[in-house]
């Protein structure tokens, strides 16, 4: 039987006043739920800060990039293996055999995808090989581009509209953040004074308003550690771990200069599961009410109670459990660790189980 391991990330995060993540008015985005508004970071936004937080802390070599500009990348790569190459002929007709669209849209324009493209530097090293020895088998150009994916393409995954054959799977899954609660949003009403101002203008150079919100957010993404193991070539179980570190540290930038609402989470729930991912989010259906301890003690004691409900009437508990958290949690509930002893506990255990699934 090919047994699933799926690693399932829950966090609660207060979040001071910010626009962490705008829709296309400027407004903080908000979502519907349990019929009250709710605070939203979009999952897209949270996968690209983690994306960010991979470049400065792993070497280029280990992320992907996500670009148009494939076919220049590619000329990069042929020219360092052969100088004396035409390497803008090469690396169009490596593409081609790719079956991965490329043009220029006009005469002098850069020669481009028709979308983003994501790929890792494994990828377009082994392009570039291909193309130098003259390689006439197609299927070894998309071979290619199909092997040794870099962390975040196995994790988020690719898709190629043009050419379904290069999709790669995601292995993670990562939702969109909502508040525990009900939120309303709030304006700042801000001026700018003009320093070479004449000193009888007592007026401002600029005003304008910028809108917020605060709240303590729930946080979930899900990684299936089998897939991921068969996808890369390194160490399955750090990997998962550097996705868990990454997500829980990470935060979106959207006006952090204005709201340095840089904060880290109060409690973190990592579970490992073999039936299926399990999002708690229905524990706040019901919006939390602020207490005179705020949101945050109150959201976790939701999410516990919420939790242990749904292991009682529908999905088994799970298979191994840890909690790091600065708020009070049931002893019973899961093995409190601080982050770093968490986290070393949880490669342990991801291992022993992928592991156990080769033999």
């Amino acid at each position: 039987m090919n047994k699933r391991l799926y690693v399932d990330i829950h966090v609660l995060q207060n979040v001071p006043p910010s626009c962490v993540n705008r829709d296309d008015t400027g407004s903080p985005k908000t979502a519907i739920y349990g019929g009250t508004t709710r605070a939203r970071v979009s999952s897209q936004a949270w996968k690209r800060a983690v994306r960010k937080l991979f470049m400065e802390r792993m070497t280029e070599t280990e992320v992907g990039i996500r670009t148009k500009y494939v076919y220049d990348l590619l000329v990069e790569e042929i020219r360092l293996l052969a100088p004396d190459a035409n390497a803008e002929t090469l690396a169009k007709s490596a593409l081609e055999a790719a079956k991965v669209s490329v043009k220029a849209k006009k005469d002098g324009d850069p020669v481009v995808t028709d979308a983003l493209f994501f790929i890792s530097p494994a990828q377009l090293k082994a392009l570039a090989k291909l193309a130098v020895e003259g390689c006439k088998d197609k299927k070894a150009f998309q071979t290619a581009l199909n092997d040794a994916p870099a962390l975040d393409v196995a994790l988020f995954g690719r898709m190629v509209a043009s050419n379904p054959e290069l999709n790669t799977d995601a292995s993670c899954q990562v939702a969109h953040a909502i508040s525990t609660h009900t939120v309303h949003n709030e304006y700042d009403y801000f001026t700018a004074v003009d320093d070479r101002a004449s000193e009888d203008n007592a007026g401002a150079a600029h005003l304008d308003t910028v809108e917020f919100n605060s709240s303590t957010l729930y946080r979930y993404a899900t990684v299936c550690a089998s897939d991921l193991a068969k996808m890369l070539q390194s160490d399955a179980a750090q990997a998962v771990c550097e996705f868990v570190d990454a997500f829980v540290s990470s935060m979106p930038t959207g006006k952090q200069n204005t709201f340095a609402n840089r904060t880290l989470p109060d409690f973190v729930y990592v579970t490992l599961r073999e039936d299926q991912p399990v999002n708690l989010v229905g524990a706040f259906e019901k919006p939390v009410v602020a207490g005179s301890e705020g949101y945050m003690q109150r959201s976790v004691d939701a999410l516990v109670t919420y939790a242990n409900k749904v292991y009682a009437a529908f999905a088994d508990a799970p298979e191994a459990a840890w909690v790091t958290a600065s708020t009070t949690v049931a002893a019973d509930f899961a093995q409190t660790l601080p982050r770093r002893a968490m986290l070393e506990a949880l490669a342990v255990e991801v291992s022993r189980r992928l592991d156990d699934e080769v033999m």
